[in-house]
């Protein structure tokens, strides 16, 4: 708890941004693109960090003790605590990209088990040809995750004609529902047709999903992974193609180079990590802002800090 305020100084990325938060009361906004302009003199309440600006480099160029608190528009934050070092105060975006990163994964698994990609060839081409697909209906899909992205994927499944088997870190009653644990995997993982990877990535995700995961799922399974690159082995991944399908938004390299073989690879539908670009981003983005805006009006602590 510190003491309530009415000046607030803040820095967004963008000039479009201004017109967002014009009518917050007694704060000064400043325009700010780190990639573009060294940080400014004095000192920032709050920092509006750029959405697709990473940690690294740019992080370490930070004067932290000029800085209450960088809000990130992204919901990841790996690498951010030792970029920014020690004194620097960073929240995530809770509440902003779980439901689209939902949404993409359900568009992903359908587009896969329904071949799509298949259909957009043969319009390019003229072509109508007809040939019988997977479904979701009947199917066994297991959410790996049932954290924020993992309980919307779940919740725009239902209705589909699915069983959903939930797997988490650790076996638990929710809501309702029973989630099983991870140390359960090598007894799930050959009853499922569909995999959705929502784990938070850590030292404990780091590969989760590696050659051993991969060689128990049965042939034709399907793998969507909207966690992140580094959940899944990319070597596995390639071992595996065409034995396995893979619909992901997320990878290993990112972005992935020009000539990888995850482009060409039988079976993989590569999305580039846009799982929370869509119109539904930027009013939850700018309510989060808002939200600690007011928090810091109030001398409350700032929400979902996740380093500092």
């Amino acid at each position: 708890m510190s003491e309530p305020t009415t000046d607030l100084r803040v820095s967004v990325p963008e000039e479009t941004w201004l017109e967002s938060l014009a009518d917050e009361p007694d704060t000064e906004l400043v325009v700010w693109d780190p990639r573009e302009a060294d940080q400014p003199d004095g000192h920032l309440d709050l920092v509006v960090w750029p959405y697709d600006l990473g940690g690294g480099n740019a992080f370490t160029r930070l004067d932290v003790s000029r800085i209450g608190l960088v809000q990130l528009q992204s919901l990841g934050y790996d690498g951010v605590a030792d970029a920014i070092g020690e004194g620097g105060r960073v929240a995530n975006a809770v509440g902003v990209h779980e439901e689209s990163t939902a949404e993409l994964a359900v568009a992903l698994t359908l587009a896969a088990l329904r071949d799509l990609p298949s259909h957009v060839r043969q319009q390019e081409h003229g072509e109508w040809r007809k040939a019988f697909t997977s479904s979701l209906i009947d199917r066994r899909v297991m959410l790996l995750g049932h954290g924020g992205i993992g309980t919307q994927v779940a919740a725009r499944l239902d209705g589909f004609g699915c069983e959903l088997v939930r797997v988490a870190s650790r076996a638990r009653d929710e809501d309702g529902v029973y989630v099983h644990g991870t140390d359960e995997l090598d007894a799930l993982l050959p009853t499922v047709d569909v995999v959705v990877a929502a784990v938070p990535y850590s030292a404990a995700t780091h590969h989760l999903v590696d050659a051993r995961f991969l060689a128990a799922l049965p042939d034709g399974a399907l793998v969507v992974n909207v966690a992140r690159g580094k959940v899944a082995d990319t070597d596995a991944i390639l071992a595996e193609a065409g034995r396995l399908r893979f619909a992901s938004d997320v990878w290993d390299p990112e972005p992935l180079p020009a000539g990888h073989p995850l482009w060409s690879a039988p079976g993989v539908l590569v999305s580039p990590h846009v799982g929370g670009m869509t119109s539904a981003m930027r009013p939850r983005i700018v309510r989060v802002v808002r939200g600690q805006l007011a928090r810091l009006r109030a001398g409350d602590e700032p929400a979902d800090v996740v380093v500092g």
